[in-house]
């Protein structure tokens, strides 16, 4: 069975903290991000079993109330989501970048599983609101054929609602870009 991941986002830090522990408390689920985010909001995503994650997130939207901005579930999250969101991936080898923004942190995260499951890609990083106003990005690479499938599966998904904001695909990135990037 799969692991799921639940996200939420508060316009509160206090609060935001505050539910981080009571979530923690009411499940047995491991933090992946627990941080304040562009523009003076808290983001924290934890992950384990469906039914543990199911109950973290009922407590933490019990606690979070009216400072509550934004929730999801995702349940058999790919298994390459926890390491993307704190920053953990190897890539040894880059054959083309996939770079997809989002108008939020959360929906960030929901086009790497998105991304990771319609196509053989690596993700490389799922940014979440960190100096970016709020709005998150996500990199990947793998062949340019598996890339574009991956960024079209997105646009497809989450384009008509107006969640992505911009996209691109980079057939053999420059090794110099490559470097920053990793």
């Amino acid at each position: 069975m799969g692991i799921s991941i639940g996200l939420l986002e508060l316009k509160s830090i206090p609060v935001g903290i505050e539910t981080a522990d009571e979530m923690l408390k009411a499940a047995n689920v491991q933090l992946l991000v627990a941080s304040p985010t562009c523009p003076g909001k808290y983001v924290i995503i934890v992950s384990g079993n469906v039914g543990a994650v199911k109950s973290s997130m009922n407590t933490g939207l019990q606690v979070a109330g009216t400072f509550l901005v934004s929730h999801h579930i995702i349940n058999n999250v790919h298994e390459s989501i926890p390491a993307a969101v704190v920053g953990t991936t190897e890539v040894t080898k880059v054959a083309s970048l996939g770079v997809i923004e989002t108008i939020s942190a959360l929906t960030a995260v929901q086009a790497g599983d998105i991304a990771a499951k319609a196509s053989n890609i690596t993700l490389m990083e799922i940014r979440i609101a960190r100096g970016l106003g709020g709005k998150g990005f996500l990199i990947f690479t793998g062949e340019v054929s598996s890339v574009r499938s991956a960024v079209k599966a997105c646009v497809n998904t989450l384009g008509e609602s107006g969640e992505i904001i911009s996209h691109c695909v980079i057939p053999s990135p420059h090794a110099d870009l490559v470097k920053q990037l990793m």
